[in-house]
């Protein structure tokens, strides 16, 4: 029999890693929301300084789980290692509101992270029956917990470091943090108990999707998608500056503060996401449903469209401030590719995951975003070098190199998963819901 199921027909405890992580991305977000301004007006760090900092920062921060992945599998358990990262987190958070601290305080909050993030989604696959129908789609729910979190965070912390000062702005995102943890703390009932991490993990079988297929399809997807985050990860980077100091944020009389625009790619992933599975189970049932792989490379050559629209902003304001119109029109662009490359290529390295090997799989996938974060880092570098439209077109070509790499590989991704695939148990299809697609193809 399936686990009870309360929320979208799926397993009660997707909802605690949903909130759990909504609760993390808060902090993570609402801290990032900040970083930028308060390195370059508080602490006074020139421009290239504070991007190489940022891009130095983001990528600690996802280079650290591929060393907690290891010690969550071999020794702590995903439990442990989730307790233990978010109060290290928490600690880190609150140590953000002294000058003094400031390098130790994001040195501490990636440490955690290390042991935080790939323990949770790992967790997602060990709610369901191997061939279970809902465990692709699983990722699209828990993505949208990213988002909410995302979205609150600049609005609340944002709202608070720029109104009422900086030191404000982090705390709330530590008070987040603490939030995360007493939820998963409460909600462990609900999820499947730690494999032991003393039992040898299954043995690669030749030809199955844990061989070398199966490293060497995973490894040319990170590598894609390290491009890519060269010009996605800009975003918090140079389009945060862009954003400051080049758009008329003046709406109804009112000047909108730069950080709360951040809130506008989350709430988009919120109210995108349904009409886009309905349209992905509308296709599958057609049989015209993109796999997995041209999802990704739609995404992002979707993510240089948005690029392109925004030096086509720059040049239309000729030097001035460009309309918050066009603000909006590149978040909206930025997060209809950002849903079909992101929750995509997340949910392929879990589903390839080998038994036992889960957090340290998914791990493999942060192992992109913090070569990507350490390249946007310094493409961000070149924004006081070259002209802001040339900068933009820059990042639409990255971005669209990361597309072709990614369809080159939609073969290769096909026949490893064809193999991967378990054959579902007649018991479980009987408890998808309404409204849930299945998937049709990869």
């Amino acid at each position: 029999m399936s686990q009870p199921s309360n929320w979208f027909g799926q397993p009660r405890g997707l909802t605690i890693l949903f909130l759990t992580n909504m609760w993390e991305q808060f902090s993570y977000f609402g801290m990032r929301a900040l970083l930028v301004y308060y390195m370059t007006t508080m602490m006074l760090f020139g421009q290239e300084k504070a991007s190489s900092i940022y891009g130095f920062y983001t990528a600690f921060a996802y280079f650290t789980p591929i060393i907690g992945g290891t010690i969550a599998d071999r020794w702590l358990g995903k439990r442990r290692a989730v307790i233990i990262g978010a109060a290290v987190m928490a600690a880190g958070h609150f140590m953000m509101a002294f000058e003094s601290a400031f390098y130790f305080a994001l040195a501490t909050i990636a440490l955690g992270n290390g042991l935080f993030l790939p323990t949770l989604p790992s967790q997602i696959n060990d709610l369901y029956k191997a061939g279970d129908p809902r465990r692709p789609w699983a990722y699209n729910v828990y993505y949208v917990g990213v988002n909410v979190g995302a979205f609150l965070a600049p609005l609340v912390c944002g709202y608070l470091g720029e109104t009422y000062g900086w030191h404000y702005g982090f705390g709330a995102a530590g008070v987040g943090m603490l939030s995360g943890l007493l939820i998963y703390l409460y909600g462990q009932r609900y999820l499947p108990g730690d494999q032991s991490a003393t039992e040898p993990a299954a043995p690669a079988v030749p030809g199955s999707h844990r061989g070398r297929d199966t490293f060497l399809l995973l490894l040319g997807i990170g590598i894609a998608v390290t491009i890519f985050r060269g010009a996605y990860e800009q975003i918090g980077n140079t389009f945060a500056l862009w954003m400051r100091d080049d758009v008329n944020r003046v709406i109804g009389g009112v000047e909108i503060g730069a950080s709360m625009f951040f809130s506008l790619n989350p709430l988009l992933v919120m109210v995108m996401t349904p009409p886009l599975l309905a349209m992905w189970k509308s296709q599958a049932e057609r049989g015209r449903e993109l796999s997995v792989m041209q999802k990704m490379a739609t995404g992002a050559l979707i993510v240089a469209a948005s690029y392109l629209l925004v030096a086509a902003a720059e040049a239309v304001s000729g030097g001035g401030r460009a309309h918050w119109l066009w603000l909006l029109s590149y978040f909206v662009l930025f997060t209809l590719g950002e849903l079909y490359i992101l929750p995509n290529g997340l949910g392929i390295f879990a589903r390839l995951a080998p038994p036992k090997l889960g957090a340290s799989t998914v791990a493999a996938w942060y192992l992109a975003i913090f070569a990507g974060s350490l390249a946007a880092g310094q493409v961000g570098r070149l924004w006081s070098r070259v002209g802001h439209i040339q900068f933009f077109i820059l990042l639409a070509g990255i971005a669209s190199v990361a597309a072709v790499l990614l369809y080159c590989l939609d073969r290769p991704t096909k026949n490893v998963l064809a193999r991967a695939a378990p054959q579902p148990d007649p018991e479980d299809l009987t408890d998808v819901p309404e409204g849930i697609a299945r998937p049709q193809n990869v």
